[in-house]
């Protein structure tokens, strides 16, 4: 019984190691100790255990995903899959980034002001360059529309 205390503690303490780090959500910390080798069981009984000690915590990770993808000047859309890729659900994910459409659009438009600074759009290929730009970014196509103008009338 002592080798199943042992890997258990294993187990745990790679956990915080990497809680310590940054914020987890559960699925990426299982996946994580599952690639170290780490027996399934006890993963999931560790990361349930620091989930109800408050160690982990799926909320306050879409938190700090969502202000540090907003920071990088990234949409709705990009931080949405990226939380998605992470385990974390649609609803709680919108309730950190819920803002409305001109809100993303005043985000668009600095993510151009920052990537392109002040300089007008050009021509055609020059819009494009820059509403691909955006939906790369993760904007739908209605705020980047919305962000550009039309084709010689700016944002």
């Amino acid at each position: 019984m002592e080798g199943v205390d042992e890997r258990r503690a294993l187990v745990r303490d790679a956990a915080v190691r990497l809680l310590a780090r940054r914020e987890h959500s559960r699925f990426e910390l299982a996946r994580k100790l599952g690639s170290r080798g780490h027996p399934d069981d006890l993963i999931e009984e560790t990361v349930g255990n620091l989930t109800r000690a408050g160690l982990q915590s799926d909320d306050r990770f879409a938190q700090v995903f969502v202000r540090s993808a907003l920071g990088r000047g990234q949409g709705p859309l990009k931080i949405r899959a990226g939380l998605a890729e992470r385990g974390i659900d649609s609803g709680v994910a919108s309730a950190y980034f819920d803002l409305d459409a001109d809100e993303w659009s005043d985000r668009a438009a600095g993510a151009l002001r920052k990537r392109f600074g002040s300089v007008p759009v050009e021509n055609r290929a020059d819009w494009a360059r820059r509403a691909r730009f955006l939906a790369g970014r993760g904007f739908p196509s209605d705020v980047v529309a919305k962000a550009l103008g039309s084709f010689g009338e700016g944002p």
